[in-house]
């Protein structure tokens, strides 16, 4: 259980403060603060350590960390020359007291109230996916931009941002099975091979042991269902882009494209190019 954690509300947009990525030039310890805006730190080389009150925090490659404003921030210890890493300052309403958000009319229950209208950012995560760190990356790539109208739509993609932080987050508490945690980090990791070590150093339990209740609750072998939600996007670029089968099978983590396309053939029963054909018959 972590302290000082965050809330947004979804009737309430984020507001960016200052964003970018950032190597160290040379040491330096973190800057003694109170800060009156949040900060996302997300380490890619090297490590930042950090105090926020009384904890310690020593943030590794690949971990992420969000300090709340307010509270006393400062460095106890050398952050070393080399270290790089992306920060999005932002602050947040002070009111998360939000009202439910009703949707548009729908057949799937027509202005009924969402079950939750606040979501609780995670503190530190000791990994993220593939996914966030892609969203992440183009959020600051488009927020240096010189995009006339960025102004107007960059509070909504930190929102959106945030939002999906939080809900990947809670897509691996304990609420989930292990079987569906398992399978929101598959679906998660489309873009890299399967890995039973990953898998095993995500969730801190063997193989073995994952493998035989996987298979028990859902019918199917991690690989299998790694393999597929790999086909089912391969599928929809196949059909919803102009990329070539080359890309696709680099982009889905394939270094070979015949071994691509044979797993498309025993997946789909045809090849790539052939689904890609026929697809256009049904639009």
């Amino acid at each position: 259980m972590f302290m000082n954690e965050i809330i947004i509300a979804n009737n309430s947009l984020p507001q960016l403060c200052g964003c970018g990525l950032f190597a160290a030039s040379e040491s330096f310890i973190h800057t003694d603060r109170v800060p009156d805006f949040c900060v996302l730190i997300y380490v890619i080389d090297g490590c930042i350590y950090v105090t926020e009150g009384d904890t310690d925090y020593e943030v590794n490659a690949g971990e992420l960390l969000i300090l709340k404003n307010g509270i006393h921030h400062f460095g106890k210890k050398k952050i070393k020359k080399g270290t790089k890493w992306i920060f999005v300052h932002f602050r947040i309403s002070a009111d998360c007291n939000a009202s439910p958000f009703y949707p548009d009319a729908s057949p799937l229950g027509a202005y009924d109230a969402t079950a939750e209208s606040i979501l609780t950012l995670p503190k530190f995560l000791d990994s993220v996916s593939a996914r966030f760190e892609k969203e992440l990356k183009t959020f600051i790539e488009y927020a240096q931009s010189d995009d006339a109208y960025k102004k107007w739509f960059i509070n909504q993609r930190l929102f959106l941002l945030l939002s999906s932080l939080a809900v990947s987050a809670q897509g691996f508490s304990n609420n989930l099975t292990l079987s569906d945690r398992i399978c929101r980090y598959l679906s998660d990791n489309i873009g890299v091979p399967f890995s039973s070590e990953n898998i095993e150093k995500r969730f801190y339990l063997s193989y073995k042991y994952m493998s035989h209740l996987f298979k028990k609750e859902k019918g199917v072998t991690m690989q299998q269902y790694h393999n597929s939600v790999r086909m089912d996007e391969a599928c929809r670029l196949l059909c919803s882009t102009l990329m070539s089968i080359g890309e696709i099978a680099d982009k889905l983590g394939f270094s070979d494209v015949l071994y691509f396309s044979r797993c498309f053939r025993n997946y789909t029963g045809k090849s790539p190019s052939a689904y890609r054909k026929d697809s256009a018959r049904y639009f």
